[in-house]
């Protein structure tokens, strides 16, 4: 675990090298998605990054960009190290970590579209951006979290103020006009949703697809019928055999690889992790 100078901790670990590369960001349950995710994309011969962000109260969602930034950088300048190709880098964030990775992203082809800025990474390296159950447009979801429990008060101040929520709402500030060509910089865009995911609606990623198609962005948006919030990160990965979105994540890595295409038709089914009765029981009681 790596100390930044600004007192947060951002963790890396590589798995299995590998040509390609997958950024897995922390969630509330990031141990354990990382873990399966880290461990089951490294199967089908997958580098996988965790990276870590500061949580509120110890920073603010800018300070949860910065790290994540810092993350990208490092993985974009040391992957090599590891086996990696630093020019084929696919980023993934879930919940949370989906509405920061998004928020990293738009910054940096801001800065990049600008004049004289000076960055640490390209997006040029980036092949693909994976959002997981996501939320991209703050306006639209303030409502919803403060009669969830996330009282608008303390949102407003992990989003730091009113007035910053268009800056921290991707949706908005990719068709806001004054950003000039930054959209085009943008890397393709996959968001991944269940439709039962009353923590965060899948119209949330339909909206944000839309809205990236619009302005010019490949993006795409696929929704699992009946999956929660948690289902498609933590539940499906336990219950083991196919994995829809697994599936449909890896074949996007693997999609200009025919070796490794026809190495995936072949892989053993996954073994299951938790009997079916304590999934179940989890589905029915996860506050997510």
């Amino acid at each position: 675990m790596e100390k930044d100078s600004d007192g947060g901790f951002l963790s890396f670990c590589a798995l299995t090298p590998a040509p390609s590369l997958g950024l897995a960001f922390r969630c509330p349950l990031y141990k354990a998605w990382g873990s399966l995710l880290g461990q089951q994309l490294s199967d089908r011969d997958i580098i996988v990054a965790c990276i870590d962000y500061r949580n509120f109260p110890q920073g603010t969602i800018s300070d949860m960009i910065v790290d994540a930034s810092q993350g990208i950088s490092f993985v974009c300048n040391n992957i090599a190290e590891y086996g990696g190709d630093p020019n084929r880098i696919y980023l993934m964030g879930q919940s949370a970590g989906a509405h920061i990775a998004a928020c990293a992203i738009v910054e940096q082809a801001i800065k990049e579209a600008g004049e004289g800025e000076s960055t640490s990474w390209s997006l040029s390296q980036i092949k693909t951006y994976f959002g997981l159950s996501g939320g991209y447009n703050l306006f639209t979801l303030i409502d919803h979290f403060h009669s969830r429990g996330l009282y608008r008060s303390i949102f407003l101040s992990i989003m730091e103020g009113e007035e910053s929520l268009q800056r921290f709402s991707p949706e908005v500030m990719i068709q806001d006009p004054n950003i000039g060509n930054a959209n085009s910089l943008l890397p393709p865009v996959v968001l991944f949703h269940g439709t039962g995911d009353y923590s965060i609606p899948s119209d949330a990623s339909k909206t944000f697809a839309e809205a990236l198609k619009r302005v010019g962005v490949t993006a795409e948006s696929i929704l699992y019928e009946g999956k929660t919030h948690t289902d498609v990160f933590l539940q499906d990965p336990m219950r083991g055999g196919k994995d829809d979105m697994f599936e449909d994540l890896v074949a996007y890595i693997h999609s200009g690889d025919a070796d490794a295409r026809a190495r995936d038709a072949t892989a053993p089914p996954r073994r299951r992790l938790v009997p079916e009765f304590m999934l179940k029981l989890a589905h029915s009681v996860s506050p997510f």
